[in-house]
Parts: C-alpha cells; sequence; structure tokens
C-alpha cells in the first residue's frame, strides 16, 4: 500500500475539485508518485455532475475537445509535473474504475460533495460509488470541509477510526506507516454505538463491559503490532463520534478501512460515506 506511487485524480472542474489540488501537490511531493487525471463526459456523466457538457457535438469532436481542455487543466495546474490525461465517455465511476484497472493505481483523490442520501440515492455520487467498488485507497473530503479551510499540509495530525472486523491489524499498521511518514502524531478511536435504553431493556449495566472488551482489544492490538499511540473508546453514533473526536484531536486527517471481504462491507459501507461525509477534514480510507 505505502509508498504511494501511482495517484489518480479525477477532474470535473467544479470548485471541490480545484480546492484538493494543494493535497494532490503534497502527495506527489512526499511519495514521488506519478499522477494520472481523468474527467468524464457524455450524458451519463451528467447525473454525477453540477457542470454541463462543454461540447455536445459528435462523439470524435467532443473527445478531442475535452482531452484539450484536460490538457490545459494539467499545464496550468501542475507545472512542471509529468501528468498521464484520459478523457472518457461515459459514467465517470466506471471511468475511473477502468483507469485503476489498466495503471494498477495506488490512491485516488477527490472530492465529494457531501450529498444526504435521498440525493444520493436520485443522483448518484462518483465518491460513493468509488469507495464502494475501486481495489485501490481512497482519500476524499466534502466540499464543505475544503471551501474556505485553509489546507493543513504536511499533516501534524492523524485519526485512526478502528471497528472490531478483521481489517483492524491492517488499518492500524496502515495509520501508524502513514503517520511515520509525515511525522505525524497518532491517534486511535474506537466506537461502540451502545443501543438506546427502552422500557423494555435497560442496557446500562451491559455499557461498562463493552467498553471495557473494546479497550482492551483495542490495547492488546497495539501491543501485537508495536504501536505507540494513546487510543480513545467512545460510546456514540459512529459518525458524529469520530467527527467529534477529530474535532476535539484537531485531526488534519482520518485513516478508516473499507472492508477487505464482501461479508464484511455491508456493515463497513454503512459507516463509510457518513464517516467522510461528516468529517471534518479529509478521510484516507485504505
Amino acid at each position: 500500500m505505502f509508498p504511494f506511487r501511482k495517484i489518480l485524480f479525477p477532474v470535473d472542474y467544479s470548485p471541490p475539485c480545484e480546492a484538493v489540488v494543494p493535497y494532490i501537490k503534497d502527495m506527489l511531493r512526499h511519495f514521488s508518485a506519478d499522477l494520472t487525471l481523468v474527467h468524464a463526459y457524455g450524458a451519463e456523466a451528467l447525473a454525477y455532475s453540477q457542470l454541463a457538457l462543454a461540447n455536445p457535438a459528435l462523439p470524435g469532436e467532443a473527445r478531442v475537445h475535452e482531452e484539450r481542455r484536460l490538457r490545459e487543466f494539467a499545464l496550468e495546474t501542475f507545472p512542471g509535473q509529468h501528468v498521464e490525461i484520459f478523457a472518457e465517455l461515459g459514467e465517470a465511476g466506471t471511468a475511473i474504475d477502468k483507469i485503476i484497472e489498466r495503471q494498477t493505481t495506488d490512491l485516488v483523490m477527490l472530492p465529494t460533495h457531501g450529498r444526504g442520501p435521498v440525493r444520493r440515492f436520485l443522483l448518484g455520487s462518483v465518491a460513493a460509488k468509488v469507495l464502494h467498488d475501486v481495489s485501490a485507497a481512497v482519500w476524499t473530503c466534502t466540499g464543505t470541509a475544503l471551501n474556505g479551510h485553509t489546507p493543513q499540509i504536511p499533516y501534524e495530525s492523524i485519526l485512526c477510526a478502528l471497528n472490531d472486523s478483521d481489517e483492524a491489524d491492517v488499518v492500524l499498521k496502515a495509520a501508524a506507516a502513514f503517520a511515520a511518514m509525515y511525522k505525524a502524531q497518532l491517534r486511535i478511536v474506537r466506537i461502540i454505538e451502545t443501543p438506546a435504553t427502552s422500557l423494555d431493556v435497560d442496557f446500562g449495566p451491559y455499557k461498562k463491559d463493552l467498553m471495557d472488551a473494546a479497550d482492551y482489544k483495542v490495547r492488546e492490538l497495539k501491543g501485537q503490532l508495536e504501536i505507540d499511540a494513546p487510543h480513545s473508546v467512545i460510546d456514540a453514533r459512529v459518525a458524529g463520534g469520530v467527527r467529534a473526536e477529530a474535532t476535539l484531536r484537531k485531526a488534519d486527517l482520518i485513516i478508516v478501512g473499507r472492508g477487505r471481504a464482501q461479508d464484511m462491507f455491508e456493515r463497513m459501507w454503512s459507516h463509510l460515506y457518513p464517516i467522510v461525509r461528516e468529517a471534518p477534514c479529509p478521510v484516507l480510507s485504505v
């Protein structure tokens, strides 16, 4: 996984897209990585974009136009950097997946507009599709978190959010390695979403046992991996708890897992996109 050698940047020319550029330049410098840009155009791409089709001409003419536009963006945005470009006709998520497979991409970096669940269901979300489908690590951040904030790079404070899946050791090792590369402070959080107390069931007596068990597992995992980093165990809704801890610790980056196996992925996915949507800073999912 580390170091990242091939970074893919999907471009839609929107303000959130432009706001991601400083983070991409930092990754390129830090890892001496190669950069590829991809832009999806055509009717299928419009459902995932706020932009109108730039040139609804014949397919061949449209491709030439979009390639020229993307090349000009690359020259202006990444001067002196060798950049490969791909203008792909069709839906953006499919175009991204195609380039990842073609180039064995290590990392995809893109913003998300942070749309709510209803609009995401109606219009789709490139970031949601990428998080769900692709094999590469994904760095993303909402436009709300990007706009009006000076990028904190290089990263100084990194929060690793763990769950109880089998991938916890992989996620924690990745977070520790990334923090070491940036010489950043690493902190770990484990969120326990305990059931609400109802009239029929009083869950209070079991809450402490659950919290203590989670704390023990985190301590055990840190010992096995020889990772010396402070951790917290919090009873909260997962996305809200991660957001609160990231805000409290002034995190510049949150690192989470995405699920290595499909049988655990539905559980991961139920939390991943809400974490991204509510995060006060970028999220790297591995």
